[in-house]
């Protein structure tokens, strides 16, 4: 889930975005790794990735993003990679109804794949689009605490709280490991060995003494 490291980085997360097809994952991640945007952009085909490396609590993260396939005939071969997934994006599209009714077949799927620990974010994408919007806000807010997620809306166009929404996810992630860490050290500590009763040595010879002196 989390590989720790020197040099260049502290630790590496794996973060997956996934949703239906045409949502604008890919959008998203270009956005975050490299701040572009494709209005032309194709279908992603199988899983493809993309890295950045940003601060979090003082700390070097760098963020290893996979963007998989929202087709049906992909999803066979992307549920591998949901394994040693820290986080995930689960995006829907505010201007299609049914990408946002199949949210909850994404989370389950997700959940039966990925680490019971894993950060989940809900993330309504298009929010640009709000004259074409078919997913209310509240809607939404309700799924997200109903489900346990936490959620905003994004733009991949607009770069509107794409940066947040994985600065969100990592923080989160951060502040589990380092829970555990603590956890760990905590539990180190207190396993170490029991204190006796203290024994001087130079006594036991003092008395060793006394007694030989005693007896000739």
């Amino acid at each position: 889930m989390a590989y720790k490291v020197d040099h260049e980085y502290n630790y590496l997360f794996k973060i997956v975005l996934i949703g239906d097809s045409g949502v604008g994952k890919s959008n998203i991640l270009s956005r975050f790794t490299r701040n572009e945007f494709f209005l032309e952009s194709k279908s992603t085909i199988g899983v493809e990735f993309a890295t950045r490396t940003l601060q979090v609590e003082g700390k070097t993260i760098k963020a290893q993003i996979w963007d998989t396939a929202g087709q049906e005939r992909y999803r066979a071969i992307t549920s591998a990679y949901y394994r040693g997934a820290a986080g995930a994006l689960l995006v829907y599209d505010v201007t299609k109804r049914q990408t946002f009714d199949n949210v909850l077949r994404w989370l389950r799927e997700l959940r039966d794949h990925a680490d019971s620990n894993i950060v989940i974010m809900m993330a309504g994408n298009k929010s640009d689009l709000n004259h074409l919007r078919a997913v209310s806000m509240e809607d939404a807010e309700g799924l997200a605490e109903k489900e346990g997620l936490s959620f905003l809306e994004t733009s991949a166009l607009e770069a509107f709280n794409v940066e947040k929404a994985f600065q969100t996810i990592l923080l989160d992630i951060y502040q589990i490991v380092r829970k555990k860490a603590l956890a760990a050290q905590e539990a180190g500590s207190s396993t170490g060995v029991p204190h006796g009763t203290t024994i001087k040595v130079s006594n036991l010879q003092d008395n060793g003494t006394k007694n030989a002196c005693c007896s000739t």
